[in-house]
């Protein structure tokens, strides 16, 4: 991730033009997210697919990708956001409001070869800080699932160690293992 500017205000970065990949506005540093990778990108598609097919049917949540948040003084872009269903905010026809930049209630930050892992853990520790109640960093290389909490409480999960989101969805099973099998395309014949 290189930086790209340094001595802008929140209010300043949050006028400057939208850039793929993201800029992300953190300590004062504006940065721009590295652009990802096949692993990455793959689970940051299927993942919030697999949880809008669980969620959205009995309206507990909605999963998106790279959808800017404000917290802590920071404008940070996670690889997915997921939100309570009432938290989502709708026009007043019901359709989905344009820019809503509120912290969600789990964040996923999904590594990439060039990606410093201290940089993404310090990342999740402050999504938590900062009002998310889940933040889930995903190392597609070692297999790895950290999964944040606030008060400190982080758990290593491998395998088919549960991937507990039941806090905000509650019902949702989810594994490391079913994680990593997104990566296992499956092929007919």
């Amino acid at each position: 991730m290189a930086i790209v500017q340094e001595g802008l205000t929140l209010e300043d970065f949050l006028k400057l033009p939208e850039e793929k990949p993201a800029l992300e506005f953190h300590y004062g540093r504006v940065t721009q997210k590295v652009a990802p990778q096949i692993h990455h990108s793959r689970i940051q598609s299927k993942l919030p697919e697999r949880v809008n097919s669980f969620a959205e049917p009995c309206q507990l949540a909605m999963a998106f990708t790279e959808m800017r948040t404000i917290l802590g003084g920071s404008a940070l872009v996670p690889d997915v956001s997921v939100y309570r269903w009432e938290r989502v905010p709708l026009t007043e026809d019901g359709e989905l409001v344009r820019r809503f930049e509120e912290p969600p209630d789990i964040a996923i930050e999904i590594t990439s070869p060039e990606q410093s892992v201290t940089s993404l853990v310090a990342k999740c520790l402050f999504h938590v800080q900062h009002g998310v109640e889940i933040a889930l960093l995903v190392d597609p290389d070692d297999k790895l699932i950290l999964l944040f909490r606030p008060g400190g409480t982080t758990r290593a999960l491998r395998g088919a160690d549960n991937v507990d989101l039941s806090s905000v969805l509650p019902g949702f099973e989810l594994t490391a293992q079913d994680v990593f099998e997104l990566l296992r395309p499956k092929r007919k014949g």
